[in-house]
């Protein structure tokens, strides 16, 4: 019996963690970039953390009637059983990146992720080296 219970909190736990951050993010960047029309920094800081969880619920039902109303050209694909594989994954690359997470993705060609370097010469003879 213990076996058996042990056996169920695994499967539970695994089918959570099956979902991948950097998958999301692959997916989002070969899926969801050009029909949204917007970088992954700009998906994942429109809701903060607790927001995309909510979304996510009930096999993305939130999501789905979200970004269908903003792009309903786009319906039917959101909606498709199969893109909810990808959307699992998406969801946690949404929540680990969400507005409140203090993360920043690095999604090849986002603008205002680099931060300039401030390559400030100092004076090499001088007695405070640093």
């Amino acid at each position: 019996m213990k076996r058996l219970i042990v056996m169920v909190v695994v499967l539970l736990l695994t089918s959570s963690v099956m979902a991948d951050v950097n998958k999301g993010k692959r997916y989002y960047m070969k899926n969801f970039k050009q029909k949204f029309k917007m970088d992954g920094l700009e998906f994942v800081q429109l809701h903060t953390q607790d927001e995309w969880t909510l979304l996510f619920e009930n096999e993305g039902r939130g999501f789905i009637i979200e970004f269908s109303k903003k792009y309903p050209k786009y319906e039917s694909y959101l909606s498709n059983p199969k893109t909810w594989k990808k959307l699992q994954h998406v969801r946690d690359f949404a929540i680990e990146y969400a507005s409140d997470s203090g993360n920043i993705p690095s999604c090849g060609d986002d603008k205002g992720v680099e931060k300039p370097i401030d390559l400030e010469t100092k004076d090499s003879s001088s007695a405070n080296f640093f």
